[in-house]
């Protein structure tokens, strides 16, 4: 047996609470935008690179070696991480460090994990 969707046995449209969340909803732009910042929390290796850039700044080579990855497919996460503003880099001779664009980025994470271990 399957069980039912809850919804309205009646259709009745609260035109005033529909149109008063209507006008606090952002442009769809930005919710676009929303999308597509969350997307980039959708891959683990993203999430492991973003959980190891939390304890300290590291290099390429030094990700690779902790998660047991290729330098290749760290750098490729990382264009990904840059791209959506998570993490900067800066030069020092030929390495390149990587780090937290900010700290908005391990207050966004340490929610989501913080709701997943409420779920357990």
């Amino acid at each position: 047996m399957t069980e039912k969707s809850p919804c309205c046995d009646i259709t009745i449209i609260h035109e005033e609470l529909v149109e008063q969340v209507r006008q606090s909803m952002p442009p769809e732009e930005a919710l676009f935008n929303l999308a597509e910042f969350f997307k980039v929390f959708g891959d683990t290796t993203r999430i492991r690179i973003l959980y190891a850039l939390f304890q300290s700044e590291m290099c390429v080579c030094d990700i690779a070696h902790l998660l047991g990855m290729t330098q290749s497919a760290i750098s490729h996460q990382l264009r990904v991480l840059k791209g959506a503003k998570l993490v900067r880099n800066r030069k020092e001779g030929r390495v390149v460090y990587y780090s937290l664009d900010d700290d908005h980025i391990k207050a966004i994470f340490d929610q989501g994990y913080q709701h997943i271990q409420e779920q357990d």
